[in-house]
C-alpha cells in the first residue's frame, strides 16, 4: 500500500501523487486543439475543421473519464485534516493499459483518415448525394464542383479564384505547355485592379513585366502621348506588358498549388447533356484514353479556337484582319513605359515592350489573306510597305527582325456574346466574346467576368440546385454587359476609324480622332479611361465618339461654312453612326444600355462588388 499525505495535490494538475518508492504522475492536457480559421478562409470551409475538433475534444474526454474511473477507487479518510488514500497498484497498471488501448482506438478510427493527395479535399458544399457527383476515373476520389474546360489566362485564374471559395475544380487543359502567343501580352489597369481584387497580382512577378502608363500616337511624322488618369489609385497601378506564356504558367502553378484544384491535360471532345442540362465533358487523356468527368457547373473557356461554344452560343466571328509579329531587340521606344501605335496605312502598327530587353512589334493587315511566308513575299512586303512608316528609332531594329526570319501571324477575330442560357453551363474568355485586339482588353473583360461569376456563386451552397443555379448563369450574363460591350465597341470603332480608307469622310474622321486625341484634358483621359478599362461606361463612349466626330465637322466648316463643307460634315457624323451604331446593335442595345429592365437583372442575390 501507498499513502498520500498532501491534499495539495489536488489543486494542480498533479492527480496523485504517490510517496515511497514509487511516484506516480497522472496530468490532464491543457492544450487547446482548435484553431480559429484565418481570415482568408471561406466560413462554408469550417466543417472540416470542426469535425477535427469534435474529435480531439472525445479523445480528452475519454483521458478525463479515465482518470475518474481511477479517482472511484481512491478512499478517503479525514483525521486532523490529513487524506489517506488507499490505492491498489495492480489496479493502476491494468487500468493504465486498458486506457491506453482505448486512447490509441480513438486516435486511429475516431479521426478523419488523410484521403489519397490526388483527390480533392473538403467536402463544405452540398453536392455528396448527387447522382452527377461519381468518382473521378483511374481513382481520382471525390467529384468536381465546378469543371474548367482550359486553363489559359481565364480559365487559370477562374480555377483559382472557385478553389478559394472552396469549390473543387478539375481543370482540363489541351497543352501544360508554357504558350507562346504573340497576343494577349497588354493588361490594362482596369484589368490590373481585378487581377489584385483576385488575389492573382503576384502572377507578374519574376516574368520581367514591364510597367505601362500610358499611349503614344504617330501620323505623319506628329506624335503625341496621353497618359493613363492613375491619379486616384495607389501608386502601383498601371498596366502591364508581359510574355503571355510567363504569365498563364505562373497562373496555372498557382492554382495547382490549392488542395481542391485538380489539373490535367486532355482535349475534350464534347459536353455530356441529359436532359437539356450539361452534367459535364468527355475528353482523351494525355495517353489517349477516353473518359468522361461530371460536375454540376462546366465553364468552357477554351480560347477563341473553341470547339464547344456551338452547342452554347451563337457564334458569329468575323475576321477583320491580321496581326504579324515580331519581336525587336537593341532598341529602345520613343516613350518608355508606353505602349506606342502607329497610324500607318492601311492600318496601324503597334510597339509595347514585353521585357526589359524585347519590343513586341503586331503589323496589323487587314483582311484574311496574307502574304505568304515561304516565298519570301511577308519580309517584301514588311520591308517596302511597313518599314518607311516605323519611328527612326525603331527602323533598323524593325529591319534586323524581319531579317532574322521569326514572322509570326495571328487572325483578329471579333464575336459578340451572344450566349444560349444553358443549365449546368457557362462560356467564358475568348470562347464567349472576342474583340479586336488592337486596344488590349481582352485580358480585361475575362477578369471581371471572373470578378462577377465569383460574387454571384458565393452565396450558392448548393451547387446542385440547377434551377437557382441557372438563375445566376443567366443573372451574369446580364450583369457583365455593361462593362464588356462598352471595351467591345470602343475596340471595334476605334479600329475602323484607325485604319486608313479611301472615303474623304473616314479620312476626316481618323484626323479629327488623332486631334481631339492631342487636345489633352477631358478629349485625352475620357477615351483613355475607358480604354484601359477604369471607367468602362457605355454612355461616356458614345458621348466621347461623337464629340470626335463634332470636332471634326467643325475642322470642316473653319473658317467659313460653304454648302459643299456643311455636306461634307453631313458626311463624316453619317460615317461615324455607320461605324458605331452596327457594333452596338451587335452587343445589344438593352443590354448595353438598359441592363436594369431585364428580368435576370434582378434575380442576383445582393452581393458586394456587384
Amino acid at each position: 500500500m501507498n499513502s498520500v499525505t498532501n491534499p495539495a495535490c489536488f489543486s494542480s494538475p498533479n492527480l496523485l501523487h504517490l510517496s515511497k518508492s514509487t511516484l506516480h504522475t497522472i496530468t490532464l492536457p491543457t492544450t487547446s486543439y482548435y484553431k480559429p480559421p484565418s481570415s482568408n478562409v471561406s466560413t462554408t470551409n469550417r466543417t472540416p475543421l470542426n469535425y477535427y475538433y469534435k474529435t480531439k475534444h472525445i479523445q480528452q474526454h475519454h483521458l478525463s473519464s479515465y482518470v475518474a474511473s481511477v479517482s472511484q477507487f481512491i478512499s478517503c479518510s479525514n483525521n486532523n485534516n490529513i487524506n489517506t488514500i488507499m490505492i491498489d497498484t495492480n489496479y493502476i497498471a491494468v487500468t493504465l493499459f486498458t486506457g491506453l488501448l482505448g486512447f490509441i482506438f480513438l486516435s486511429f478510427f475516431g479521426r478523419p483518415r488523410p484521403r489519397d493527395p490526388r483527390c480533392f479535399a473538403g467536402d463544405s458544399y452540398q453536392t455528396r448525394n448527387d447522382p452527377t457527383r461519381v468518382d473521378y476515373p483511374r481513382g481520382h476520389g471525390i467529384g468536381a464542383d465546378v469543371i474548367i474546360v482550359g486553363a489559359g489566362v481565364a480559365g487559370a485564374a477562374l480555377a483559382h479564384t472557385l478553389a478559394k471559395d472552396g469549390r473543387r475544380v478539375h481543370v482540363i487543359e489541351r497543352d501544360l505547355s508554357e504558350p507562346d502567343r504573340i497576343v494577349g501580352e497588354l493588361l490594362q489597369p482596369g484589368g490590373y485592379l481585378k487581377l489584385i481584387e483576385l488575389g492573382l497580382e503576384d502572377c507578374l512577378e519574376d516574368i520581367d513585366a514591364q510597367r505601362v502608363v500610358g499611349y503614344a500616337l504617330f501620323k505623319d511624322g506628329r506624335n503625341t502621348r496621353i497618359s493613363y488618369p492613375l491619379e486616384d489609385y495607389h501608386s502601383d497601378v498601371s498596366g502591364r506588358s508581359f510574355h503571355n506564356g510567363r504569365f498563364i504558367q505562373k497562373m496555372r502553378d498557382k492554382a495547382a498549388t490549392l488542395p481542391n484544384v485538380y489539373m490535367e491535360q486532355g482535349s475534350v471532345s464534347s459536353l455530356l447533356e441529359e436532359s437539356g442540362t450539361i452534367k459535364g465533358v468527355q475528353y482523351k487523356t494525355k495517353t489517349g484514353e477516353e473518359t468522361k468527368a461530371y460536375a454540376p457547373l462546366t465553364i468552357v473557356c477554351d480560347g477563341c479556337f473553341s470547339n464547344l461554344r456551338r452547342s452554347l452560343c451563337k457564334p458569329k466571328v468575323d475576321v477583320p484582319s491580321c496581326f504579324v509579329g515580331l519581336i525587336l531587340e537593341n532598341c529602345t521606344l520613343p516613350h518608355p513605359n508606353h505602349g506606342h501605335v502607329i497610324l500607318a496605312d492601311p492600318s496601324p502598327i503597334l510597339f509595347y515592350p514585353i521585357s526589359s530587353t524585347k519590343i513586341r512589334c503586331l503589323v496589323d493587315v487587314p483582311g484574311r489573306k496574307l502574304p505568304p511566308l515561304a516565298n519570301g513575299e511577308m519580309a517584301k512586303y514588311l520591308k517596302t510597305v511597313v518599314a518607311p512608316q516605323i519611328p527612326p528609332e525603331l527602323h533598323d531594329a524593325f529591319v534586323a527582325a524581319i531579317e532574322k526570319g521569326n514572322i509570326r501571324t495571328m487572325p483578329n477575330r471579333s464575336m459578340p456574346a451572344a450566349p444560349y442560357p444553358t443549365p449546368g453551363a457557362l462560356l467564358m474568355g475568348d470562347a464567349f466574346n472576342m474583340r479586336h485586339p488592337l486596344t488590349g482588353g481582352g485580358m480585361t473583360v475575362a477578369l471581371s467576368d471572373i470578378v462577377l461569376l465569383r460574387n454571384l456563386l458565393k452565396p450558392l451552397q448548393d451547387m446542385n440546385d440547377a434551377d437557382s443555379l441557372c438563375k445566376h448563369l443567366e443573372s451574369f450574363y446580364t450583369l457583365r454587359k455593361p462593362v464588356a460591350a462598352t471595351i467591345n465597341t470602343l475596340a471595334g470603332a476605334l479600329y475602323k476609324v484607325f485604319c486608313a480608307s479611301a472615303d474623304q469622310a473616314r479620312k476626316e474622321m481618323r484626323e479629327a480622332c488623332f486631334d481631339y486625341l492631342s487636345l489633352g484634358g477631358v478629349c485625352s483621359t475620357g477615351p483613355v479611361a475607358l480604354l484601359s478599362g477604369l471607367k468602362p461606361q457605355p454612355l461616356s463612349l458614345v458621348l466621347h465618339f461623337f464629340a470626335v466626330a463634332v470636332y471634326g465637322v467643325g475642322r470642316l466648316l473653319l473658317p467659313f461654312p460653304t454648302p459643299q463643307r456643311l455636306l461634307a460634315g453631313v458626311r463624316l457624323i453619317l460615317s461615324a453612326s455607320g461605324i458605331i451604331f452596327p457594333i452596338i446593335k451587335a452587343e445589344g442595345v438593352r443590354q448595353m444600355f438598359f441592363p436594369a429592365t431585364l428580368p435576370a437583372y434582378y434575380r442576383a442575390p445582393t452581393v458586394d462588388g456587384i
